[in-house]
């Protein structure tokens, strides 16, 4: 079972984004809101992929809100 957990991963990647008014409650820096993509992969091969978007801090990368 536990050779499973290292077989399988997620990665976030930001398709696009854009500026938003507000900055980070965290770090103060801008925000801007993201396309967001999840892929989990197994032996590195994806075998699901989500797609959502998020408000992300553009300094720090924390993020602030997501729609799902």
């Amino acid at each position: 079972m536990a050779c499973f957990c290292f077989l399988v991963d997620q990665t976030r990647k930001v398709r696009s984004f854009k500026p938003v008014a507000g900055s980070c409650s965290r770090c103060g820096g801008g925000a801007s809101v993201a396309d967001m993509r999840t892929s989990t992969r197994f032996c590195y091969v994806p075998f699901y992929w989500k797609s959502w978007r998020a408000i992300i801090c553009t300094f720090c990368g924390a993020i602030l809100k997501s729609y799902r």
